[in-house]
């Protein structure tokens, strides 16, 4: 236990608070324009940041991993702030943390391994674009001086790493050229033109809502999909984040982190978060290993709000949208585009409609559900392919099954099966077979009675045993006929 505390929090943290550092000052204009987004004040937005990254780097089971308010998020609860309040945004930000603790606690982690590679492939590239997309409006036509610092900051977080690794790059861009910005000034926004900085710390409240079932009417739909979209997102960053650092996190751990965290940000004016990629790939990069990095990214956040509010402000947008920039060149998978002249094409319909449909939508989670059903979808179409062969001597019949049979694969089965035949010894040979579901007992079990309706005799051959046992518990066939 003393080991694993030591490995999680004490391993390196020169590079990891540096690295949380970046985060933060990464984290304040995000977490501004997500409050704007949600129509909600944009302290609400940097409360959630600074509670949910300081409770999940204890809480959440993917060191180093930042997790903060998110636009997925602010993009559900706008229709809620914009009839009902804010008060009913923080009272389903406190529902919505209970029912991903609850879903933690039930071991939702599980469902993990069902997300396919071209479904992870259309989540990380379409998550890419957007991450560059949101910097455009922050980047073209508004000065020269704006392409200017983009550029110089583009420069920087590619080309000093090469040279220079015991500070990340994109904390020398953002200190260097602030400063420069303070020195000589320049036409570009800053910090502060997203919104006020309000210094002061959170407080503990309660919702002012009434508590009745007409409230739980009004927020449960919103409470419900803050808590999936979360959890869909942070599972699939947590995963991510395995991949880069080379190690295993405990993703029912993430889900009950994700929870509790929630509901400590709405017990503080906080609106709901999750995992954000961009940030958790900024710490990744800038070397962080664990948990110290998202500690720090917090506690830094609120230390620049209360005791360096005056200059945050000042710090000017394009350094940041320039660092976002990188962060979505270095997110996006570009073998993709090899992967999809080798790949299967419904592996590749699969990734392009999951990168489409995010896109249309601006909504990670809905992309992703909807690739993997359509995965599904496919696979099911593959494994639907029963081959039957007829083989005839004198008076016997043999029909010799290889597939899977279930559901989606019986019409394929029955339609290769002679129902015709009368006065003959059949026998359904099941050795390369496997039953799986009560739709393909059923069949099996019509099958057999048209056959007996025309005075055969019928017996079903080596059934292994997962199949015997389902036909023996759902079919009516007779004990006699099963060899």
């Amino acid at each position: 236990m003393i080991e694993t505390l030591k490995k999680e929090w004490l391993t390196d943290p020169k590079t990891n608070i540096l690295a949380g550092i970046v985060v933060a000052l990464a984290l304040i204009p995000e977490a501004i324009a997500f409050s704007i987004i949600a129509g909600v004040d944009p302290m609400v937005g940097l409360y959630a940041s600074f509670i949910i990254a300081v409770s999940i780097s204890i809480l959440g089971g993917r060191p180093a991993m930042i997790s903060a308010a998110t636009g997925a998020i602010a993009l559900l609860v706008t229709p809620l702030v914009r009839e009902y309040g804010v008060e009913y945004l923080l009272a389903a930000t406190l529902l919505m943390g209970l029912i991903q603790l609850i879903l933690g606690i039930l071991k939702i982690g599980k469902l993990m391994k069902f997300i396919p590679k071209s479904v992870m492939l259309g989540f990380v590239n379409a998550l890419a674009i957007m991450i560059f997309m949101s910097q455009i409006e922050h980047i073209f036509g508004i000065s020269i001086s704006t392409y200017l610092y983009v550029g110089v900051t583009l420069l920087i977080v590619y080309v000093v790493p090469r040279f220079f690794t015991a500070v990340p790059a994109p904390l020398i861009a953002i200190v260097v050229l602030t400063a420069l910005y303070l020195y000589m000034g320049a036409d570009v926004r800053t910090v502060g033109d997203l919104g006020a900085i309000e210094r002061s710390l959170p407080s503990f409240i309660i919702p002012d809502v009434p508590y009745t079932l007409e409230t739980l009417r009004i927020i449960l739909p919103f409470s419900i999909s803050m808590a999936i979209v979360g959890l869909v997102e942070s599972l699939l960053t947590a995963k991510i984040v395995d991949d880069a650092t080379d190690s295993y996190s405990s993703k029912n751990r993430e889900s009950r982190g994700q929870g509790v965290s929630n509901i400590i940000a709405g017990f503080f004016g906080g609106m709901g978060g999750c995992a954000m990629i961009g940030q958790s790939i900024i710490n990744v990069r800038s070397g962080a290993t664990t948990r110290l990095s998202t500690f720090t990214a917090g506690m830094v956040l609120i230390f620049l709000i209360i005791v360096l509010g005056d200059l945050v402000v000042q710090v000017p947008m394009p350094i940041l949208a320039g660092i976002m920039v990188m962060v979505s060149i270095g997110t996006f998978d570009w073998g993709s585009f090899k992967y999809m002249t080798r790949a299967p094409r419904t592996d590749v319909v699969v990734m392009v409609v999951t990168v489409s449909i995010v896109l249309m939508t601006h909504n990670l989670a809905i992309g992703v559900v909807a690739g993997v059903i359509l995965s599904a979808l496919f696979f099911a179409t593959k494994i639907s392919n029963v081959e039957v062969e007829k083989t005839e001597s004198g008076n016997e019949v043999n029909y010799r099954i290889d597939g899977q049979v279930f559901f989606a694969s019986v019409d394929t089965m029955m339609n290769q099966i002679d129902l015709d035949d009368e006065h003959r010894m059949i026998e359904l040979d099941f050795t390369n077979a496997h039953i799986w579901d009560d739709s393909g007992v059923d069949a099996i079990d019509t099958m057999i009675t048209k056959m007996r309706r025309k005075d055969n005799q019928v017996y079903i051959r080596n059934l292994n045993k997962d199949s015997r046992k389902i036909i023996n518990e759902l079919s009516m066939i007779n004990k006699e006929e099963l060899v």
